[in-house]
Protein backbone atom coordinates (compact mmCIF):
# COMPACT_ATOMS: atom_id res chain seq x y z
CA UNK A 1 0.00 0.00 0.00
CA UNK A 2 2.77 2.45 0.85
CA UNK A 3 4.62 1.70 -2.39
CA UNK A 4 1.49 2.27 -4.51
CA UNK A 5 0.62 5.44 -2.62
CA UNK A 6 4.11 6.86 -3.18
CA UNK A 7 3.88 6.08 -6.91
CA UNK A 8 0.53 7.88 -7.12
CA UNK A 9 1.02 10.80 -4.74
CA UNK A 10 4.53 11.86 -5.77
CA UNK A 11 3.69 13.07 -9.33
CA UNK A 12 0.64 14.93 -8.02
CA UNK A 13 2.71 16.69 -5.36
CA UNK A 14 5.47 17.38 -7.90
CA UNK A 15 3.01 19.14 -10.21
CA UNK A 16 1.60 21.19 -7.34
CA UNK A 17 5.09 22.27 -6.26
CA UNK A 18 5.87 23.47 -9.78
CA UNK A 19 2.64 25.43 -9.94
CA UNK A 20 3.26 27.10 -6.56
CA UNK A 21 6.95 27.77 -7.29
CA UNK A 22 8.22 25.47 -4.55
CA UNK A 23 11.36 24.50 -6.43
CA UNK A 24 15.07 24.23 -5.71
CA UNK A 25 17.01 26.48 -8.06
CA UNK A 26 20.59 25.67 -9.17
CA UNK A 27 23.40 27.92 -7.91
CA UNK A 28 26.37 26.51 -9.84
CA UNK A 29 28.17 25.61 -6.60
CA UNK A 30 26.59 22.97 -4.36
CA UNK A 31 23.33 22.69 -6.34
CA UNK A 32 24.47 21.16 -9.59
CA UNK A 33 21.13 20.47 -11.30
CA UNK A 34 20.57 22.46 -14.48
CA UNK A 35 16.90 23.42 -14.05
CA UNK A 36 14.65 24.20 -11.04
CA UNK A 37 13.44 20.97 -9.43
CA UNK A 38 10.34 20.65 -7.17
CA UNK A 39 11.34 20.15 -3.56
CA UNK A 40 9.68 19.09 -0.29
CA UNK A 41 9.29 15.51 -1.53
CA UNK A 42 9.13 14.45 2.10
CA UNK A 43 5.43 15.30 1.94
CA UNK A 44 4.82 12.48 -0.55
CA UNK A 45 6.88 10.01 1.50
CA UNK A 46 5.08 10.82 4.75
CA UNK A 47 1.64 10.70 3.10
CA UNK A 48 2.44 7.27 1.67
CA UNK A 49 3.84 6.03 4.99
CA UNK A 50 0.95 7.16 7.18
CA UNK A 51 -1.63 6.55 4.46
CA UNK A 52 -0.74 2.86 4.30
CA UNK A 53 -1.46 2.55 8.02
CA UNK A 54 -4.76 4.38 7.73
CA UNK A 55 -6.01 2.42 4.71
CA UNK A 56 -5.35 -0.96 6.30
CA UNK A 57 -6.86 0.11 9.62
CA UNK A 58 -10.07 1.21 7.87
CA UNK A 59 -10.24 -1.78 5.57
CA UNK A 60 -12.05 -5.06 6.32
CA UNK A 61 -8.84 -7.00 5.68
CA UNK A 62 -7.38 -9.06 8.50
CA UNK A 63 -4.11 -7.16 7.98
CA UNK A 64 -5.52 -4.36 10.10
CA UNK A 65 -5.05 -6.56 13.16
CA UNK A 66 -1.32 -6.70 12.40
CA UNK A 67 -1.24 -2.93 11.94
CA UNK A 68 -2.91 -2.47 15.31
CA UNK A 69 -0.21 -4.69 16.81
CA UNK A 70 2.49 -2.42 15.41
CA UNK A 71 0.77 0.88 16.24
CA UNK A 72 2.30 1.30 19.73
CA UNK A 73 5.73 1.82 18.14
CA UNK A 74 4.32 4.23 15.58
CA UNK A 75 2.41 6.24 18.17
CA UNK A 76 5.50 6.49 20.37
CA UNK A 77 7.56 8.23 17.72
CA UNK A 78 4.83 10.00 15.71
CA UNK A 79 4.75 13.33 17.66
CA UNK A 80 8.51 13.79 17.32
CA UNK A 81 8.46 12.76 13.66
CA UNK A 82 5.71 15.26 12.84
CA UNK A 83 7.61 18.08 14.59
CA UNK A 84 10.80 17.36 12.61
CA UNK A 85 8.73 17.11 9.43
CA UNK A 86 7.08 20.46 10.14
CA UNK A 87 10.35 22.34 10.69
CA UNK A 88 11.81 20.71 7.57
CA UNK A 89 8.80 21.73 5.47
CA UNK A 90 8.99 25.31 6.74
CA UNK A 91 12.68 25.34 5.81
CA UNK A 92 11.89 24.05 2.31
CA UNK A 93 9.25 26.71 1.69
CA UNK A 94 10.38 29.73 3.71
CA UNK A 95 13.84 29.06 5.11
CA UNK A 96 14.87 28.40 8.72
CA UNK A 97 18.09 29.19 10.56
CA UNK A 98 20.26 26.19 11.50
CA UNK A 99 19.87 26.74 15.25
CA UNK A 100 16.09 26.76 14.87
CA UNK A 101 16.14 23.41 13.09
CA UNK A 102 18.47 21.97 15.71
CA UNK A 103 16.25 23.22 18.54
CA UNK A 104 13.20 21.59 16.95
CA UNK A 105 15.11 18.31 16.58
CA UNK A 106 16.07 18.34 20.26
CA UNK A 107 12.46 19.02 21.28
CA UNK A 108 11.28 16.16 19.05
CA UNK A 109 13.97 13.86 20.46
CA UNK A 110 12.85 14.78 23.98
CA UNK A 111 9.27 13.80 23.08
CA UNK A 112 10.55 10.41 21.92
CA UNK A 113 12.59 10.08 25.12
CA UNK A 114 9.47 10.72 27.20
CA UNK A 115 7.76 7.93 25.24
CA UNK A 116 10.35 5.48 26.59
CA UNK A 117 12.70 5.22 23.60
CA UNK A 118 16.21 5.99 24.83
CA UNK A 119 19.80 4.80 25.14
CA UNK A 120 20.01 2.88 28.42
CA UNK A 121 23.31 0.97 28.31
CA UNK A 122 26.79 1.16 26.83
CA UNK A 123 29.24 -1.74 26.72
CA UNK A 124 26.80 -3.83 28.74
CA UNK A 125 26.75 -1.33 31.58
CA UNK A 126 23.69 0.62 32.61
CA UNK A 127 24.29 4.34 32.21
CA UNK A 128 22.97 6.90 34.71
CA UNK A 129 19.51 8.26 34.00
CA UNK A 130 20.88 11.79 33.61
CA UNK A 131 23.22 10.60 30.86
CA UNK A 132 20.58 8.71 28.90
CA UNK A 133 18.75 11.89 27.92
CA UNK A 134 21.68 13.82 26.35
CA UNK A 135 22.92 10.70 24.57
CA UNK A 136 19.45 10.09 23.12
CA UNK A 137 19.11 13.71 22.04
CA UNK A 138 22.51 13.70 20.33
CA UNK A 139 21.83 10.39 18.59
CA UNK A 140 18.47 11.45 17.13
CA UNK A 141 19.65 14.93 16.14
CA UNK A 142 22.78 13.42 14.61
CA UNK A 143 20.83 10.86 12.56
CA UNK A 144 18.39 13.53 11.42
CA UNK A 145 21.13 15.85 10.16
CA UNK A 146 23.20 12.98 8.73
CA UNK A 147 20.63 12.17 6.06
CA UNK A 148 20.23 15.87 5.37
CA UNK A 149 23.96 16.28 4.73
CA UNK A 150 24.23 13.46 2.20
CA UNK A 151 21.20 14.69 0.24
CA UNK A 152 23.44 16.29 -2.37
CA UNK A 153 23.13 13.87 -5.30
CA UNK A 154 19.94 12.60 -6.93
CA UNK A 155 18.59 9.58 -5.08
CA UNK A 156 21.46 9.25 -2.59
CA UNK A 157 19.64 10.10 0.64
CA UNK A 158 16.49 8.21 -0.42
CA UNK A 159 18.47 5.12 -1.42
CA UNK A 160 20.59 5.17 1.73
CA UNK A 161 17.41 5.45 3.80
CA UNK A 162 15.87 2.54 1.88
CA UNK A 163 18.90 0.31 2.57
CA UNK A 164 18.82 1.25 6.26
CA UNK A 165 15.06 0.63 6.48
CA UNK A 166 15.30 -2.78 4.85
CA UNK A 167 18.18 -3.68 7.17
CA UNK A 168 16.21 -2.75 10.28
CA UNK A 169 13.16 -4.59 8.88
CA UNK A 170 15.13 -7.78 8.35
CA UNK A 171 16.78 -7.43 11.76
CA UNK A 172 13.40 -6.95 13.42
CA UNK A 173 12.02 -10.08 11.77
CA UNK A 174 15.09 -12.14 12.70
CA UNK A 175 14.66 -11.11 16.35
CA UNK A 176 10.87 -11.55 16.34
CA UNK A 177 10.30 -7.84 16.98
CA UNK A 178 7.11 -7.71 14.91
CA UNK A 179 6.03 -4.29 16.18
CA UNK A 180 9.23 -2.77 14.80
CA UNK A 181 8.87 -4.75 11.57
CA UNK A 182 5.32 -3.44 11.07
CA UNK A 183 6.52 0.11 11.68
CA UNK A 184 9.38 -0.12 9.17
CA UNK A 185 7.73 -2.11 6.35
CA UNK A 186 5.54 0.76 5.06
CA UNK A 187 8.51 3.13 5.16
CA UNK A 188 10.43 0.78 2.88
CA UNK A 189 7.51 0.75 0.45
CA UNK A 190 7.13 4.54 0.52
CA UNK A 191 10.85 5.06 -0.14
CA UNK A 192 10.88 2.53 -3.00
CA UNK A 193 7.95 4.30 -4.66
CA UNK A 194 9.46 7.76 -4.21
CA UNK A 195 12.88 6.63 -5.46
CA UNK A 196 11.29 6.03 -8.88
CA UNK A 197 11.06 9.82 -9.25
CA UNK A 198 14.07 10.79 -7.14
CA UNK A 199 16.77 8.68 -8.83
CA UNK A 200 19.10 10.37 -11.28
CA UNK A 201 17.94 12.38 -13.15
CA UNK A 202 15.56 13.38 -10.34
CA UNK A 203 12.28 15.12 -11.09
CA UNK A 204 11.65 15.88 -7.39
CA UNK A 205 13.89 16.29 -4.34
CA UNK A 206 13.37 15.08 -0.79
CA UNK A 207 14.06 18.49 0.67
CA UNK A 208 14.63 19.01 4.38
CA UNK A 209 11.08 17.83 5.05
CA UNK A 210 12.14 14.43 3.71
CA UNK A 211 15.80 14.05 4.68
CA UNK A 212 15.43 15.35 8.25
CA UNK A 213 12.31 13.25 8.83
CA UNK A 214 13.86 10.09 7.43
CA UNK A 215 16.98 10.50 9.55
CA UNK A 216 14.95 11.09 12.70
CA UNK A 217 12.63 8.16 11.95
CA UNK A 218 15.48 5.76 11.28
CA UNK A 219 17.30 6.99 14.39
CA UNK A 220 14.20 6.04 16.40
CA UNK A 221 14.03 2.63 14.72
CA UNK A 222 17.72 2.09 15.47
CA UNK A 223 17.16 2.82 19.15
CA UNK A 224 14.22 0.41 19.28
CA UNK A 225 16.32 -2.24 17.55
CA UNK A 226 19.23 -1.81 19.96
CA UNK A 227 17.22 -1.36 23.17
CA UNK A 228 17.10 -5.10 23.85
CA UNK A 229 20.84 -5.42 23.46
CA UNK A 230 22.96 -5.63 26.62
CA UNK A 231 26.33 -4.97 24.96
CA UNK A 232 27.84 -2.27 22.83
CA UNK A 233 28.30 -4.83 20.06
CA UNK A 234 24.54 -5.13 19.90
CA UNK A 235 24.30 -1.42 19.09
CA UNK A 236 26.72 -1.83 16.19
CA UNK A 237 23.95 -3.33 14.05
CA UNK A 238 21.92 -0.09 13.82
CA UNK A 239 25.16 1.89 13.60
CA UNK A 240 26.21 -0.14 10.57
CA UNK A 241 22.76 0.19 9.03
CA UNK A 242 23.14 3.99 9.16
CA UNK A 243 26.87 3.91 8.43
CA UNK A 244 27.12 6.07 5.30
CA UNK A 245 25.24 9.17 6.49
CA UNK A 246 26.69 8.97 10.01
CA UNK A 247 30.23 8.52 8.70
CA UNK A 248 29.83 11.46 6.33
CA UNK A 249 28.61 13.63 9.20
CA UNK A 250 31.51 12.67 11.46
CA UNK A 251 33.99 13.37 8.66
CA UNK A 252 32.41 16.76 7.93
CA UNK A 253 32.57 17.81 11.59
CA UNK A 254 36.16 16.59 11.94
CA UNK A 255 37.24 18.39 8.74
CA UNK A 256 35.73 21.69 9.79
CA UNK A 257 37.15 21.40 13.31
CA UNK A 258 40.67 20.74 12.01
CA UNK A 259 40.40 23.70 9.63
CA UNK A 260 38.99 25.97 12.31
CA UNK A 261 35.80 26.55 10.31
CA UNK A 262 32.22 26.79 11.63
CA UNK A 263 30.92 23.27 12.19
CA UNK A 264 27.50 23.96 10.68
CA UNK A 265 28.62 25.88 7.59
CA UNK A 266 27.80 24.07 4.34
CA UNK A 267 30.63 23.12 2.03
CA UNK A 268 31.31 21.01 -1.05
CA UNK A 269 33.62 18.41 0.48
CA UNK A 270 31.23 15.63 1.49
CA UNK A 271 31.84 12.07 0.36
CA UNK A 272 29.72 12.44 -2.76
CA UNK A 273 31.44 15.73 -3.62
CA UNK A 274 34.86 14.05 -3.37
CA UNK A 275 33.75 11.30 -5.72
CA UNK A 276 32.33 13.83 -8.17
CA UNK A 277 35.66 15.69 -8.07
CA UNK A 278 37.40 12.45 -9.03
CA UNK A 279 35.46 12.36 -12.29
CA UNK A 280 32.55 10.07 -11.42
CA UNK A 281 29.18 10.98 -12.90
CA UNK A 282 26.34 11.63 -10.41
CA UNK A 283 24.73 8.32 -11.33
CA UNK A 284 27.96 6.38 -10.82
CA UNK A 285 28.49 8.13 -7.48
CA UNK A 286 25.04 7.08 -6.30
CA UNK A 287 25.47 3.49 -7.46
CA UNK A 288 28.89 3.25 -5.83
CA UNK A 289 27.52 4.53 -2.53
CA UNK A 290 24.52 2.20 -2.86
CA UNK A 291 27.05 -0.60 -2.98
CA UNK A 292 28.68 0.71 0.20
CA UNK A 293 25.27 0.87 1.89
CA UNK A 294 24.49 -2.68 0.77
CA UNK A 295 27.77 -3.99 2.15
CA UNK A 296 27.16 -2.19 5.44
CA UNK A 297 23.65 -3.66 5.58
CA UNK A 298 24.94 -7.21 5.14
CA UNK A 299 27.55 -6.71 7.87
CA UNK A 300 24.86 -5.20 10.09
CA UNK A 301 22.61 -8.25 9.76
CA UNK A 302 25.53 -10.65 10.25
CA UNK A 303 26.62 -8.68 13.32
CA UNK A 304 23.13 -8.86 14.82
CA UNK A 305 23.07 -12.66 14.42
CA UNK A 306 26.70 -13.45 15.28
CA UNK A 307 28.01 -14.46 18.68
CA UNK A 308 31.22 -14.03 20.63
CA UNK A 309 34.47 -13.49 18.80
CA UNK A 310 32.84 -13.78 15.38
CA UNK A 311 30.78 -10.66 16.09
CA UNK A 312 33.97 -8.81 16.98
CA UNK A 313 35.51 -9.97 13.69
CA UNK A 314 32.55 -8.55 11.77
CA UNK A 315 32.98 -5.21 13.53
CA UNK A 316 36.70 -5.26 12.73
CA UNK A 317 36.02 -5.93 9.04
CA UNK A 318 33.53 -3.07 8.94
CA UNK A 319 35.93 -0.62 10.60
CA UNK A 320 38.76 -1.67 8.28
CA UNK A 321 36.63 -1.20 5.18
CA UNK A 322 35.49 2.23 6.40
CA UNK A 323 39.10 3.26 7.07
CA UNK A 324 40.25 2.20 3.59
CA UNK A 325 37.35 4.07 2.03
CA UNK A 326 38.16 7.28 3.88
CA UNK A 327 41.82 7.03 2.87
CA UNK A 328 40.88 6.74 -0.80
CA UNK A 329 38.81 9.92 -0.58
CA UNK A 330 42.04 11.83 -0.02
CA UNK A 331 41.03 14.36 2.64
CA UNK A 332 44.03 16.66 3.17
CA UNK A 333 42.96 17.48 6.75
CA UNK A 334 43.36 13.89 7.92
CA UNK A 335 46.68 13.46 6.14
CA UNK A 336 48.06 16.57 7.83
CA UNK A 337 46.77 15.42 11.21
CA UNK A 338 48.35 12.00 10.75
CA UNK A 339 51.71 13.60 9.89
CA UNK A 340 51.51 15.76 13.01
CA UNK A 341 50.57 12.87 15.30
CA UNK A 342 52.86 10.22 13.82
CA UNK A 343 55.65 12.37 12.40
CA UNK A 344 57.13 13.43 15.74
CA UNK A 345 55.92 17.03 15.49
CA UNK A 346 54.09 16.93 18.79
CA UNK A 347 57.21 15.76 20.60
CA UNK A 348 59.30 18.39 18.82
CA UNK A 349 56.84 21.12 19.77
CA UNK A 350 56.97 19.97 23.38
CA UNK A 351 60.77 20.05 23.34
CA UNK A 352 60.75 23.54 21.87
CA UNK A 353 58.32 24.81 24.50
CA UNK A 354 60.56 23.43 27.24
CA UNK A 355 63.56 25.07 25.58
CA UNK A 356 61.71 28.40 25.58
CA UNK A 357 61.04 28.09 29.31
CA UNK A 358 64.74 27.42 29.94
CA UNK A 359 65.74 30.33 27.67
CA UNK A 360 63.50 32.76 29.54
CA UNK A 361 64.88 31.67 32.89
CA UNK A 362 68.51 32.04 31.75
CA UNK A 363 67.87 35.48 30.24
CA UNK A 364 66.49 36.62 33.58
CA UNK A 365 69.68 35.46 35.29
CA UNK A 366 72.09 36.91 32.69
CA UNK A 367 74.09 39.86 34.07
CA UNK A 368 76.29 40.92 31.13
CA UNK A 369 76.06 41.14 27.37
CA UNK A 370 78.38 38.12 27.17
CA UNK A 371 76.04 36.08 29.36
CA UNK A 372 73.08 37.06 27.21
CA UNK A 373 74.98 36.19 24.02
CA UNK A 374 75.97 32.78 25.37
CA UNK A 375 72.33 32.08 26.22
CA UNK A 376 71.05 33.26 22.82
CA UNK A 377 73.75 31.32 20.93
CA UNK A 378 72.87 28.05 22.62
CA UNK A 379 69.15 28.66 22.09
CA UNK A 380 69.65 29.51 18.42
CA UNK A 381 71.60 26.32 17.86
CA UNK A 382 68.92 24.40 19.74
CA UNK A 383 66.29 25.73 17.35
CA UNK A 384 68.35 24.71 14.31
CA UNK A 385 69.74 28.05 13.10
CA UNK A 386 73.04 27.87 11.21
CA UNK A 387 74.19 31.45 11.73
CA UNK A 388 73.56 33.77 14.69
CA UNK A 389 74.58 37.41 14.83
CA UNK A 390 73.99 39.82 17.74
CA UNK A 391 74.81 43.53 17.94
CA UNK A 392 74.09 44.49 21.54
CA UNK A 393 75.47 47.16 23.86
CA UNK A 394 78.09 48.18 21.31
CA UNK A 395 79.43 44.65 20.85
CA UNK A 396 79.09 42.35 17.85
CA UNK A 397 78.84 38.60 18.42
CA UNK A 398 78.64 35.94 15.69
CA UNK A 399 78.39 32.16 15.64
CA UNK A 400 78.18 29.63 12.84
CA UNK A 401 78.67 30.13 9.11
CA UNK A 402 76.58 31.88 6.50
CA UNK A 403 75.03 29.88 3.68
CA UNK A 404 77.67 29.65 0.89
CA UNK A 405 75.04 30.64 -1.66
CA UNK A 406 74.40 33.81 0.31
CA UNK A 407 70.68 33.12 0.46
CA UNK A 408 69.36 31.61 3.68
CA UNK A 409 66.09 29.75 3.58
CA UNK A 410 64.88 31.46 6.75
CA UNK A 411 66.01 34.72 8.34
CA UNK A 412 64.69 36.18 11.57
CA UNK A 413 65.72 39.72 12.42
CA UNK A 414 64.74 41.15 15.80
CA UNK A 415 65.44 44.88 16.23
CA UNK A 416 66.72 45.64 19.73
CA UNK A 417 67.01 49.41 19.43
CA UNK A 418 68.05 52.04 16.91
CA UNK A 419 71.28 50.19 16.11
CA UNK A 420 71.13 46.86 17.94
CA UNK A 421 69.60 43.68 16.54
CA UNK A 422 69.60 39.90 16.69
CA UNK A 423 69.75 38.02 13.39
CA UNK A 424 69.34 34.28 12.95
CA UNK A 425 69.59 32.45 9.64
CA UNK A 426 68.76 28.89 8.66
CA UNK A 427 69.60 27.03 5.47
CA UNK A 428 67.01 24.93 3.68
CA UNK A 429 66.59 21.33 4.70
CA UNK A 430 65.68 19.72 7.97
CA UNK A 431 62.75 20.47 10.18
CA UNK A 432 61.88 24.13 10.62
CA UNK A 433 61.29 25.39 14.15
CA UNK A 434 57.63 25.57 15.04
CA UNK A 435 57.95 28.13 17.87
CA UNK A 436 59.41 31.01 15.85
CA UNK A 437 56.87 33.53 17.06
CA UNK A 438 57.17 32.59 20.73
CA UNK A 439 60.98 32.64 20.46
CA UNK A 440 61.03 36.09 18.87
CA UNK A 441 58.53 37.59 21.28
CA UNK A 442 60.51 36.22 24.21
CA UNK A 443 63.68 37.97 22.95
CA UNK A 444 61.67 41.12 22.30
CA UNK A 445 60.36 41.06 25.85
CA UNK A 446 63.57 40.35 27.74
CA UNK A 447 66.03 42.47 25.74
CA UNK A 448 63.54 45.37 25.64
CA UNK A 449 63.59 46.21 21.90
CA UNK A 450 61.95 49.34 20.59
CA UNK A 451 60.32 47.74 17.57
CA UNK A 452 58.43 44.56 16.76
CA UNK A 453 60.16 41.60 15.23
CA UNK A 454 59.79 40.46 11.65
CA UNK A 455 60.31 37.19 9.89
CA UNK A 456 61.39 36.89 6.29
CA UNK A 457 61.44 33.80 4.14
CA UNK A 458 64.06 34.16 1.45
CA UNK A 459 64.64 32.27 -1.75
CA UNK A 460 65.85 32.64 -5.32
CA UNK A 461 63.81 33.18 -8.46
CA UNK A 462 64.41 31.22 -11.63
CA UNK A 463 66.89 33.83 -12.95
CA UNK A 464 68.95 33.73 -9.75
CA UNK A 465 67.77 37.07 -8.36
CA UNK A 466 67.18 37.06 -4.65
CA UNK A 467 63.62 37.63 -3.53
CA UNK A 468 62.25 38.25 -0.08
CA UNK A 469 59.19 36.37 1.10
CA UNK A 470 56.13 37.79 2.74
CA UNK A 471 56.22 39.24 6.22
CA UNK A 472 54.66 36.61 8.42
CA UNK A 473 53.57 38.88 11.26
CA UNK A 474 51.00 41.44 10.08
CA UNK A 475 51.83 43.62 13.05
CA UNK A 476 55.06 44.64 11.34
CA UNK A 477 52.98 46.90 9.10
CA UNK A 478 52.31 49.06 12.14
CA UNK A 479 56.00 49.71 12.76
CA UNK A 480 57.05 53.16 11.57
CA UNK A 481 60.77 52.72 12.04
CA UNK A 482 62.90 51.35 9.22
CA UNK A 483 64.85 48.10 9.26
CA UNK A 484 68.35 48.05 10.73
CA UNK A 485 70.68 49.30 7.99
CA UNK A 486 73.55 50.96 9.80
CA UNK A 487 75.13 47.72 10.86
CA UNK A 488 78.91 48.09 11.34
CA UNK A 489 81.15 46.03 9.16
CA UNK A 490 82.31 42.84 10.89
Amino acid sequence: MAFLLALLVTPVWRKLCRRLGWVDRPDGDRKLHSVPIPTAGGVAVLVAYLGAHCILILSPLSGKLLVHAGMPVTWQILPGVLLVFAIGLIDDLLGVKPWQKLAAQFIAAYAVYLAGIEITSVAGLQIPAWLGLPMTLLWLAGCSNAFNLIDGVDGLSTGAALFATLTILVGALLHSNFALALATAPLAGALAGFLWYNFNPASIFLGDSGSLTLGFLLGCFGLIWGQKSTTILGMTAPLMALALPLLDTVIAIARRFLRGEPLFRADAAHIHHRLLARGFTPRKVVLLLYGACGAASVLSIVSSMAWGQFKGLVVLIFCGAAWVGIQHLGYAEFGATRRVLLGGQIRRQMEEQLALVALEERLRQAQTAEDQWQTLREAGERFGFNYIELLWQGKLFTSGALDPSGTPCWRIEIPLGKMEYLRLEKTCGGAAPTAIEEFSELIHRHLQPERLWQVEQCGRSSNGDQRVGSILDSRVSQVTGERVKNKPES
